[in-house]
């Protein structure tokens, strides 16, 4: 739901590598790089031309009408940004906490995904910043334009490209580009708004502390077998018990008050329930409330939330949609994220800029050995995440964290 997102703010998600030490020139090695890197990226924007675009307004004053579009005449196109900064790998992954420096290796930083309509703010940015001995790669999207799914589809499909020989710019899986309305919908959405004043707000975060927790998949598997059995059920899945565990963890590490209403937010569905029936229950029970949330996700319910959005659209506000004291659950641990090496060899991690950080926001990303493993990058206030660090249920399943 593009115009949905116009107020919130572009995706921002990076590798780490590691810069290759057994090269005989340097200099000449990071100019190949980047040359090819920028020679590939304009091949790919071949097939994902609108993030080469900008946005564009269309409105009328009677009745309200405000209509967002990407607009790819007027446009310089995508950005690519190549800088460098005097630290070393250990210095972004041994600090226990995500050092605020990372923000820096991206783009956009902080605006929201409206702001596009300037000519000076692309839509997509590439920005490679080479440390003494690594280089990381931050990609900057306006999520008004991609999505999760799409933004590493995005990027899967620009290293197909990198690697094929002769230029080649075919690809493998090439993007759906064609819009989809349900039957009496659309062409087109039109918000009932006349300046962009009406529905934009910016959103700052207090004073967060930030780190990644990984969790193995015998662990997982643990977690599972325990919601189930607690729920006397096998319809539990992984993901449902990891989150109820997260859910429960973050609720207490926030010290709400046992009336007080906690959600947890799984992209399109949510689990609702007071502080004091999700610390008073066990595992199985939060488990189960996030399964029932997803089995009735269907194509129904889908498509009644998605024409009652048509009727009625709305702009979603980043301070308001996320209610305090909530978690959301972002981000999915199914994307290839690691198979993006550029010639590098496998990252060394993944890491994620200012875009959407508040108090209980947790992105989930596949662990670097594969094979189920899921790190979770959680985003506390500071006594939060204190005492989230010392709750032996959560930490206990914890296998490594850094």
């Amino acid at each position: 739901m593009g115009p949905a997102m116009l107020s919130l703010n572009y995706i921002q998600k990076g590798l780490l590598f590691t810069k290759p030490s057994a090269v005989n020139d340097p200099q000449n090695f990071m100019t190949t790089l980047l040359d090819r890197l920028k020679d590939s990226l304009a091949l790919i924007l071949v097939h994902f031309y609108p993030l080469a675009g900008r946005l564009a307004t269309k409105r009328e004053e009677n009745p309200p009408s405000y209509l967002v579009f990407v607009d790819c005449n007027n446009s310089p196109g995508a950005k690519f940004i190549h800088t460098a900064a005097d630290m070393t790998i250990s210095d972004i992954l041994s600090p226990i906490h995500v050092p605020s420096v990372v923000q820096s290796f991206f783009d956009h930083d902080r605006v929201v995904n409206h702001d596009a309509h300037t000519l000076s703010l692309s839509l997509l940015s590439i920005q490679v910043t080479e440390l003494l001995d690594g280089i990381f790669i931050g990609c900057s999207a306006n999520h008004s334009i991609v999505d999760g799914t799409s933004f590493w589809h995005f990027l899967n499909a620009w290293l197909e490209i990198f690697y094929a020989q002769e230029k080649n710019t075919s690809i493998s899986r090439p993007p759906i580009l064609n819009r989809w309305f349900p039957d009496g919908c659309g062409p087109v959405v039109s918000l009932p708004f006349t300046h962009h004043d009406q529905f934009i707000s910016r959103f700052e975060a207090p004073i967060l502390r930030e780190r990644i927790f990984h969790f193995s998949s015998e662990s997982i598997a643990k977690l599972k077998a325990k919601a189930n059995a607690e729920c006397n059920s096998n319809k539990i899945s992984s993901f449902q018990a990891l989150s109820a565990l997260v859910w429960r963890s973050i609720t207490r590490a926030h010290c709400l008050p046992h009336e007080q209403k906690t959600i947890c937010g799984l992209a399109m569905v949510s689990g609702i329930a007071t502080a004091g029936e999700l610390l008073e229950h066990n595992l199985g029970w939060a488990a189960w409330i996030l399964h029932k949330a997803v089995v009735s996700h269907t194509d129904k319910a889908v498509r009644g939330w998605l024409e009652s959005w048509l009727q009625s659209p709305v702009v979603y506000q980043l301070g308001l949609f996320f209610y305090p004291n909530n978690v959301i659950i972002g981000s999915s641990p199914r994307f290839n994220k690691y198979g993006n090496e550029f010639g590098l060899g496998k990252a060394l991690a993944l890491r994620s800029g200012n875009a959407h950080k508040f108090d209980g926001m947790v992105s989930c990303y596949p662990g670097r050995e594969g094979g189920g493993s899921i790190d979770l990058e959680v985003c506390l206030t500071l006594n939060s995440m204190s005492t989230l660090e010392s709750n032996p249920e959560f930490m206990e399943a914890v296998s490594i964290s850094s």
